[in-house]
């Protein structure tokens, strides 16, 4: 028998879900970005501390994203655009769970992929058509996943990380938003 290692701690998640389930008010995590505007629609947004199991953490390191437009929207394109970066995302989480859940299940994977499509009408953000929304109309994501398993139980696996997808659920369902100014 072979051992199956695609890089996940499934054990210690499991663990981290069996302390949770009496410690729910550890499991309450906020997490936090902070945005920088560098000039014309150019912004830098820092990612390091969050709390999360009744404290204060850090990642081990600060990431620095830029955000900025494309030249054909006379900006100076020094970033992905802000909604690309959902796409990104959606992309990083709907893979760290496929990696999980095949963990989980015994399953070896040899390489996975995804292509993630957002259709977008810039009408709305552009004040040309009030009835076009802001956002995307539609995202599109295609997993080509290598492993020692069926179509089926890969089909599965893509599901159950759906499923648990914090990024999906954000994007599908509502969330409530507050922008104030401080």
């Amino acid at each position: 028998m072979s051992t199956i290692n695609n890089g996940v701690n499934v054990q210690a998640l499991l663990d981290a879900r069996e302390v949770l389930k009496g410690a729910p008010e550890a499991a309450q995590f906020t997490w936090r970005a902070s945005s920088t505007w560098q000039n014309g629609v150019h912004s830098t947004v820092t990612i390091q501390k969050f709390f999360g199991l009744g404290q204060e953490q850090a990642h081990k390191t600060e990431t620095v994203f830029s955000a900025d437009h494309p030249e054909v929207f006379a900006a100076e394109d020094n970033g992905v655009t802000p909604i690309e970066y959902l796409l990104v995302g959606l992309a990083s989480c709907l893979t760290a769970g496929v990696a999980s859940v095949a963990q989980n299940r015994g399953i070896q994977l040899r390489s996975v992929e995804s292509t993630v499509e957002g259709n977008h009408d810039i009408r709305g953000i552009l004040g040309v058509d009030s009835d076009v929304r802001n956002g995307y109309n539609d995202v599109k994501v295609t997993f080509n996943i290598d492993a020692d398993a069926s179509k089926e139980e890969i089909e599965a696996l893509v599901a159950q990380s759906q499923k648990r997808s914090a990024v999906y659920d954000a994007l599908t369902n509502p969330t409530n938003v507050t922008v104030e100014v401080a």
